[in-house]
């Protein structure tokens, strides 16, 4: 549970009662309020004791660690999570997909693997969707040609690593060879713990900390914060459906709702090992991402099981509170010439992806404005002043459209009709076509139309 800033201004100097300002705030208990809310730092206090500090920055750290797997710039990040329910407010880190590479596959096998991760892709409502780990498994025996696995994926993938090895020195030795990938290091488990923190602390990664009950997770994350080692990935060792639903609600309501910091961390879940048939495995891959899973290993997938789950995790992560829109600007539907019809949406995605589709079917190569409206549909743009003649106008001077076409004619959609007259206005030298009320009639309007234009 988040920290109270009544709770925290009796920790500050004096008890709350210094005031010295020097914060920035007026008093100690405006800044005790703006740090439970997230609105300053720490840092700001220079009269905190060093223990003080500690115990607040612990209080009032988000109850899911946020951990980063991967290089800049094509990194995974999980956990920071807040919410038990996604309608209380958002998830915020979709979970990542892993696609597992053993060393006992041979080339061809690891060459399809690795030309699978990067090639299946897909794009929806404008955003790209795909895998975004590769796990390497050492399975042969043979030390020297996992490292060979490992050089070969990195010299052909830029994404995130997880190293699986129960040998320590192979772990280790695979951690030398990518280290500067952040890849995470599985598994840290209570028999090779004490062995592997000094070798942890020589190059730190993020851990996957392994366990055969959640309980045994308690006392393994805890000596790693000891070390302060706390990067961490939890797998609670669940060996079916069930185990995985009970493990990781379990996991995730002790962090949120306990605010109990040994467990405080986001999970991984390997559906490669708990079912074998590959619909039974992607189907257990969509449980784990509905219960909280922070990263699920797959030990293969073709585009018609991995679509649907990216799918599924992109409805759970949508912000609820947050419409799913698309970026403004001029879009161009076939290949529009300076003679091409010029339509208006706003940029609400299942209206821009249906009219767009609508436009493309007429087989009218065309101009299509998309209009920054908050997410919303047309009418209800405009009932909200979000797509109005004032606020179109400047959109259609800086999108650059005059630049692209000799037509001064917008085709604006009918349901909006009546700003046509405020629009004529804010854009002199622009002829305002009200366009139809639904996009279904968009093929059977937009044919005749721009043979008109052009006449």
């Amino acid at each position: 549970m988040a920290v109270k800033g009544t709770d925290i201004v009796k920790k500050l100097p004096e008890s709350g009662k210094k005031n010295c300002k020097e914060c920035g705030f007026p008093t100690c208990f405006a800044f005790a309020m703006k740090l439970a809310s997230g609105g300053a730092t720490l840092d700001k206090c220079p009269y905190l004791a060093p223990n003080v500090k500690e115990e607040l920055e612990d209080a009032l750290a988000p109850a899911i660690k946020l951990v980063t797997i991967g290089p800049d710039g094509n990194a995974l990040q999980v956990g920071n999570e807040e919410v038990i329910y996604r309608h209380e407010k958002t998830y915020f880190h979709p979970t990542g997909v892993a696609l597992l590479i053993s060393d006992k596959e041979d080339d061809a096998k690891v060459d399809q693997k690795i030309a699978k991760i990067k090639d299946l892709q897909f794009d929806v409502v404008g955003l790209t969707l795909k895998a975004d780990l590769l796990a390497l498994q050492y399975e042969s025996g043979d030390k020297a040609k996992f490292e060979a696995l490992v050089k070969k994926v990195c010299q052909n993938w830029d994404g995130g690593l997880v190293i699986i090895s129960d040998d320590l020195d192979v772990l280790f030795s695979a951690r030398d060879i990518c280290a500067d990938r952040k890849p995470l290091l599985y598994p840290i488990t209570k028999d090779n713990i004490e062995k592997a923190i000094p070798r942890i602390k020589e190059r730190p990664t993020p851990l996957g900390v392994r366990a055969s009950s959640v309980e045994e997770l308690v006392p393994l994350t805890t000596r790693l914060k000891e070390e302060k080692l706390d990067e961490l990935v939890l797998d609670p060792g669940s060996s079916n459906l069930m185990e995985v639903i009970r493990d990781q609600t379990f996991i995730r309501r002790s962090a949120i709702k306990q605010s109990f910091r040994p467990l405080g961390y986001p999970t991984i879940g390997f559906p490669c090992y708990i079912a074998k048939d590959g619909l039974k495995e992607v189907l257990t891959a969509a449980a784990m991402v509905i219960k909280y899973t922070s990263i699920v290993v797959l030990s293969d997938f073709e585009e018609y099981t991995l679509r649907p789950l990216l799918t599924l995790r992109l409805n759970i992560y949508t912000d609820p509170r947050m419409p799913l829109s698309v970026e403004e600007k001029l879009y161009e539907v076939g290949e529009p010439d300076k003679n091409a019809p010029v339509l208006i949406t706003t940029n609400w995605a299942l209206t821009y992806f249906i009219v767009s589709a609508e436009v493309e079917s007429s087989k009218v190569p065309s101009f299509l404005l998309v209009k920054d409206a908050e997410g919303l549909g047309v009418l209800t743009a405009w009932a909200a002043g979000k797509f109005t003649g004032d606020s179109i106008a400047p959109f259609v001077k800086r999108s650059g459209v005059e630049d692209k076409t000799n037509t001064r004619t917008l085709v604006i959609p009918g349901k909006v009709a009546r700003i046509k007259g405020e629009l004529e206005d804010a854009l002199p030298g622009w002829e305002i076509v009200v366009g139809p009320r639904e996009a279904s009639e968009i093929p059977g309007f937009l044919p005749g139309f721009a043979a008109k234009l052009k006449s």
